[in-house]
Protein backbone atom coordinates (compact mmCIF):
# COMPACT_ATOMS: atom_id res chain seq x y z
CA UNK A 1 0.00 0.00 0.00
CA UNK A 2 3.04 1.99 -0.04
CA UNK A 3 6.47 3.14 -1.60
CA UNK A 4 9.37 5.11 -0.14
CA UNK A 5 13.32 5.62 -0.21
CA UNK A 6 15.23 5.53 2.86
CA UNK A 7 18.84 7.45 1.83
CA UNK A 8 21.74 9.48 3.42
CA UNK A 9 23.56 12.30 1.49
CA UNK A 10 27.15 11.97 0.22
CA UNK A 11 28.63 12.96 3.89
CA UNK A 12 26.42 11.43 5.86
CA UNK A 13 25.21 14.21 7.77
CA UNK A 14 21.76 13.88 7.05
CA UNK A 15 19.69 11.09 6.48
CA UNK A 16 15.95 11.05 5.19
CA UNK A 17 12.76 9.18 4.42
CA UNK A 18 10.32 9.99 1.60
CA UNK A 19 6.67 8.15 1.47
CA UNK A 20 3.69 8.46 -0.11
CA UNK A 21 0.82 5.87 -0.01
CA UNK A 22 -3.21 5.10 -0.28
CA UNK A 23 -3.14 5.54 3.39
CA UNK A 24 -4.11 7.80 5.13
CA UNK A 25 -1.32 9.71 7.58
CA UNK A 26 1.15 7.42 6.20
CA UNK A 27 4.09 9.78 7.42
CA UNK A 28 2.76 9.24 11.32
CA UNK A 29 3.62 5.32 10.58
CA UNK A 30 6.14 4.48 7.98
CA UNK A 31 9.67 7.01 8.64
CA UNK A 32 11.85 7.82 10.95
CA UNK A 33 15.57 8.93 11.11
CA UNK A 34 18.23 10.27 13.55
CA UNK A 35 21.45 12.24 12.72
CA UNK A 36 24.42 9.89 13.10
CA UNK A 37 22.71 7.07 13.28
CA UNK A 38 20.52 5.87 10.33
CA UNK A 39 16.72 6.15 8.69
CA UNK A 40 14.18 3.42 8.59
CA UNK A 41 10.67 2.73 6.41
CA UNK A 42 8.94 0.21 8.15
CA UNK A 43 5.39 0.01 5.60
CA UNK A 44 2.78 -2.74 4.36
CA UNK A 45 1.53 -4.10 7.70
CA UNK A 46 3.80 -1.88 9.37
CA UNK A 47 5.11 -2.19 12.78
CA UNK A 48 6.11 0.82 14.12
CA UNK A 49 7.91 -1.00 16.97
CA UNK A 50 10.68 -1.32 14.49
CA UNK A 51 11.20 2.32 14.25
CA UNK A 52 12.37 2.86 18.08
CA UNK A 53 13.82 -0.88 17.93
CA UNK A 54 15.96 -0.15 14.53
CA UNK A 55 16.99 3.04 15.72
CA UNK A 56 18.21 1.60 19.16
CA UNK A 57 20.08 -1.60 17.00
CA UNK A 58 21.83 1.31 14.82
CA UNK A 59 22.59 3.32 17.98
CA UNK A 60 24.37 0.38 19.43
CA UNK A 61 26.67 -0.40 16.00
CA UNK A 62 24.33 -2.95 13.88
CA UNK A 63 24.53 -2.90 10.34
CA UNK A 64 21.46 -1.99 7.92
CA UNK A 65 21.36 -5.96 7.20
CA UNK A 66 21.70 -6.62 10.63
CA UNK A 67 19.26 -4.67 12.11
CA UNK A 68 16.76 -6.02 9.28
CA UNK A 69 17.36 -9.29 10.38
CA UNK A 70 16.87 -8.78 14.13
CA UNK A 71 13.70 -6.79 13.85
CA UNK A 72 11.92 -9.96 11.73
CA UNK A 73 13.41 -12.91 13.13
CA UNK A 74 11.27 -12.83 16.21
CA UNK A 75 8.22 -11.15 14.41
CA UNK A 76 5.57 -13.30 13.82
CA UNK A 77 4.33 -11.17 11.04
CA UNK A 78 7.59 -10.92 9.22
CA UNK A 79 5.80 -11.97 6.07
CA UNK A 80 3.88 -9.33 5.77
CA UNK A 81 6.17 -6.83 6.32
CA UNK A 82 7.95 -4.90 4.09
CA UNK A 83 11.61 -2.29 5.64
CA UNK A 84 13.89 -0.50 4.15
CA UNK A 85 17.25 0.85 6.35
CA UNK A 86 20.18 2.91 5.87
CA UNK A 87 22.82 3.25 8.50
CA UNK A 88 25.32 5.45 9.42
CA UNK A 89 28.13 4.35 7.19
CA UNK A 90 25.70 4.51 4.37
CA UNK A 91 25.33 0.83 3.74
CA UNK A 92 21.69 -0.25 3.04
CA UNK A 93 19.07 -3.01 3.42
CA UNK A 94 15.60 -3.75 2.20
CA UNK A 95 13.44 -6.82 3.64
CA UNK A 96 10.45 -8.04 1.68
CA UNK A 97 7.95 -10.12 3.21
CA UNK A 98 6.77 -13.03 1.29
CA UNK A 99 2.59 -12.23 2.19
CA UNK A 100 2.94 -8.54 0.80
CA UNK A 101 0.45 -7.85 -1.80
CA UNK A 102 1.92 -7.68 -5.68
CA UNK A 103 3.50 -6.00 -6.59
CA UNK A 104 6.06 -5.70 -3.87
CA UNK A 105 9.32 -5.73 -3.50
CA UNK A 106 12.85 -3.29 -3.22
CA UNK A 107 16.06 -2.85 -3.73
CA UNK A 108 19.23 -1.04 -1.89
CA UNK A 109 22.52 0.35 -2.92
CA UNK A 110 25.22 2.61 -1.39
CA UNK A 111 22.84 5.64 0.73
CA UNK A 112 19.76 4.48 -0.31
CA UNK A 113 16.76 1.45 0.38
CA UNK A 114 13.12 1.80 -2.41
CA UNK A 115 10.76 -0.32 -1.11
CA UNK A 116 7.14 -0.68 -2.04
CA UNK A 117 3.88 -2.70 -2.21
CA UNK A 118 0.59 -3.25 -3.69
CA UNK A 119 2.04 -1.16 -7.05
CA UNK A 120 1.64 -0.99 -10.55
CA UNK A 121 4.47 -2.94 -10.55
CA UNK A 122 8.84 -3.34 -10.54
CA UNK A 123 8.86 0.14 -12.41
CA UNK A 124 7.82 2.46 -9.75
CA UNK A 125 11.12 0.97 -7.57
CA UNK A 126 13.24 1.25 -11.06
CA UNK A 127 12.38 4.70 -11.84
CA UNK A 128 12.66 5.67 -8.24
CA UNK A 129 16.02 4.19 -8.04
CA UNK A 130 17.07 5.83 -11.73
CA UNK A 131 15.70 8.87 -9.68
CA UNK A 132 17.87 9.11 -6.84
CA UNK A 133 21.06 8.26 -8.76
CA UNK A 134 20.55 11.00 -11.36
CA UNK A 135 20.27 13.59 -9.02
CA UNK A 136 22.69 16.06 -7.78
CA UNK A 137 24.20 14.55 -4.18
CA UNK A 138 25.38 18.63 -3.81
CA UNK A 139 21.10 19.23 -3.41
CA UNK A 140 19.63 18.93 -0.38
CA UNK A 141 18.71 15.51 0.43
CA UNK A 142 14.64 16.26 1.44
CA UNK A 143 15.05 17.64 -2.48
CA UNK A 144 16.08 14.37 -3.48
CA UNK A 145 14.29 11.97 -1.95
CA UNK A 146 11.44 14.23 -3.19
CA UNK A 147 12.25 14.05 -6.65
CA UNK A 148 12.77 9.92 -6.16
CA UNK A 149 9.12 9.42 -4.68
CA UNK A 150 7.54 11.78 -7.79
CA UNK A 151 9.31 9.50 -9.56
CA UNK A 152 7.70 6.61 -8.42
CA UNK A 153 4.60 8.17 -8.50
CA UNK A 154 4.62 8.95 -12.36
CA UNK A 155 5.12 5.38 -13.19
CA UNK A 156 1.89 5.07 -10.77
CA UNK A 157 2.68 4.52 -7.66
CA UNK A 158 0.30 2.63 -5.34
CA UNK A 159 -2.19 0.73 -7.66
CA UNK A 160 -5.34 1.97 -5.27
CA UNK A 161 -4.77 5.31 -5.64
CA UNK A 162 -3.22 8.62 -3.73
CA UNK A 163 -3.67 10.06 0.07
CA UNK A 164 -1.25 11.13 1.61
CA UNK A 165 3.02 11.73 1.27
CA UNK A 166 5.66 12.46 4.10
CA UNK A 167 9.49 13.60 4.33
CA UNK A 168 11.70 13.53 7.06
CA UNK A 169 15.19 14.07 7.14
CA UNK A 170 17.10 14.81 10.22
CA UNK A 171 20.86 15.85 10.13
CA UNK A 172 24.19 17.36 11.67
CA UNK A 173 23.60 20.87 12.24
CA UNK A 174 19.75 20.82 13.78
CA UNK A 175 16.62 21.58 13.23
CA UNK A 176 14.55 24.41 14.21
CA UNK A 177 16.04 26.81 16.97
CA UNK A 178 19.12 24.28 17.29
CA UNK A 179 16.89 22.40 19.38
CA UNK A 180 16.51 18.30 18.08
CA UNK A 181 17.95 16.74 14.74
CA UNK A 182 15.20 17.38 13.07
CA UNK A 183 15.50 19.06 9.45
CA UNK A 184 12.50 18.48 8.10
CA UNK A 185 9.09 16.83 9.16
CA UNK A 186 6.65 17.55 6.52
CA UNK A 187 3.04 15.91 5.92
CA UNK A 188 0.19 15.74 3.44
CA UNK A 189 -1.87 13.28 5.58
CA UNK A 190 -5.18 13.17 3.43
CA UNK A 191 -4.76 15.09 0.13
CA UNK A 192 -6.34 13.80 -3.90
CA UNK A 193 -2.49 15.16 -5.20
CA UNK A 194 -0.45 14.76 -2.07
CA UNK A 195 3.57 14.39 -3.79
CA UNK A 196 2.92 18.02 -5.36
CA UNK A 197 1.29 19.49 -2.11
CA UNK A 198 4.32 17.85 -0.35
CA UNK A 199 6.55 19.64 -2.95
CA UNK A 200 4.88 23.11 -2.31
CA UNK A 201 5.12 22.27 1.29
CA UNK A 202 8.81 21.93 1.31
CA UNK A 203 9.10 25.06 -0.89
CA UNK A 204 8.03 27.01 1.53
CA UNK A 205 9.52 25.02 4.66
CA UNK A 206 13.31 25.94 2.61
CA UNK A 207 11.66 29.88 2.68
CA UNK A 208 10.79 29.51 6.30
CA UNK A 209 13.30 27.82 8.05
CA UNK A 210 16.41 27.40 5.64
CA UNK A 211 19.83 29.12 6.84
CA UNK A 212 21.24 32.42 4.82
CA UNK A 213 23.95 31.65 2.39
CA UNK A 214 27.03 33.58 3.23
CA UNK A 215 28.29 34.70 0.33
CA UNK A 216 24.21 36.21 -0.36
CA UNK A 217 24.29 38.01 2.25
CA UNK A 218 24.53 41.93 1.55
CA UNK A 219 25.23 45.10 3.62
CA UNK A 220 21.98 46.29 4.82
CA UNK A 221 23.15 50.26 4.10
CA UNK A 222 22.43 52.88 1.76
CA UNK A 223 19.73 52.15 -1.09
CA UNK A 224 18.77 48.58 -0.08
CA UNK A 225 18.54 50.32 3.84
CA UNK A 226 15.85 52.79 1.93
CA UNK A 227 14.29 49.90 0.01
CA UNK A 228 13.68 47.85 3.10
CA UNK A 229 12.93 50.67 5.52
CA UNK A 230 9.88 51.55 2.97
CA UNK A 231 9.11 48.51 2.09
CA UNK A 232 8.54 47.48 5.98
CA UNK A 233 6.40 50.76 5.88
CA UNK A 234 3.95 49.71 3.78
CA UNK A 235 3.80 46.36 5.41
CA UNK A 236 2.81 49.08 8.84
CA UNK A 237 6.43 48.27 10.53
CA UNK A 238 7.52 51.69 10.76
CA UNK A 239 11.05 52.50 11.19
CA UNK A 240 12.03 55.83 12.15
CA UNK A 241 15.59 56.24 10.62
CA UNK A 242 17.37 53.85 8.69
CA UNK A 243 20.27 53.32 10.62
CA UNK A 244 21.58 49.34 10.38
CA UNK A 245 20.48 49.22 14.27
CA UNK A 246 16.75 50.67 13.91
CA UNK A 247 16.24 48.37 10.81
CA UNK A 248 17.82 45.31 12.32
CA UNK A 249 15.12 45.96 15.04
CA UNK A 250 12.14 46.48 12.90
CA UNK A 251 13.40 43.73 10.79
CA UNK A 252 12.85 41.43 13.67
CA UNK A 253 9.80 42.57 14.33
CA UNK A 254 8.24 41.80 11.27
CA UNK A 255 10.13 38.56 10.65
CA UNK A 256 8.54 37.00 14.02
CA UNK A 257 5.27 37.90 12.40
CA UNK A 258 6.51 36.06 9.07
CA UNK A 259 8.42 33.06 10.66
CA UNK A 260 11.53 34.50 9.36
CA UNK A 261 13.63 34.95 12.16
CA UNK A 262 16.06 32.30 11.17
CA UNK A 263 17.35 34.05 8.16
CA UNK A 264 18.06 37.30 9.80
CA UNK A 265 21.96 37.84 10.16
CA UNK A 266 22.76 41.51 12.25
CA UNK A 267 23.34 44.41 9.16
CA UNK A 268 23.11 42.13 6.60
CA UNK A 269 20.27 41.60 4.50
CA UNK A 270 19.70 37.66 2.88
CA UNK A 271 17.97 37.98 -0.72
CA UNK A 272 15.53 35.35 0.36
CA UNK A 273 13.72 38.14 3.00
CA UNK A 274 14.10 40.64 0.32
CA UNK A 275 12.21 38.51 -2.07
CA UNK A 276 9.35 38.11 0.55
CA UNK A 277 9.21 41.54 1.04
CA UNK A 278 9.17 42.31 -1.92
CA UNK A 279 6.67 39.79 -2.77
CA UNK A 280 4.13 41.30 -0.13
CA UNK A 281 3.93 44.63 -1.54
CA UNK A 282 3.65 43.01 -4.97
CA UNK A 283 7.28 44.46 -5.80
CA UNK A 284 8.82 41.76 -9.35
CA UNK A 285 12.21 40.11 -7.79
Amino acid sequence: MTFSIVATNADRSQFGVAVASKFLAAGSVVPTARAGVGALATQAWANTAYKPDGLALLTNGANAQETVNTLTKLDEKREQRQLGVVDAHGASATYTGAECNDWAGGVAGNGYAIQGNILEGSRVIALMEEAWLGSDPREPLARRLLAALAAGDAAGGDKRGRQSAALFVAGDEGGYGGGDDVIVDLRVDDHEAPIPELARLLTIHEMLFGKPDPKDLMPLTGALAEEVRSLLGAQGFIAGDVTTTELDRVLAVWAGVENLEERLVPGQLDPVVLDHLRHLNKIPS
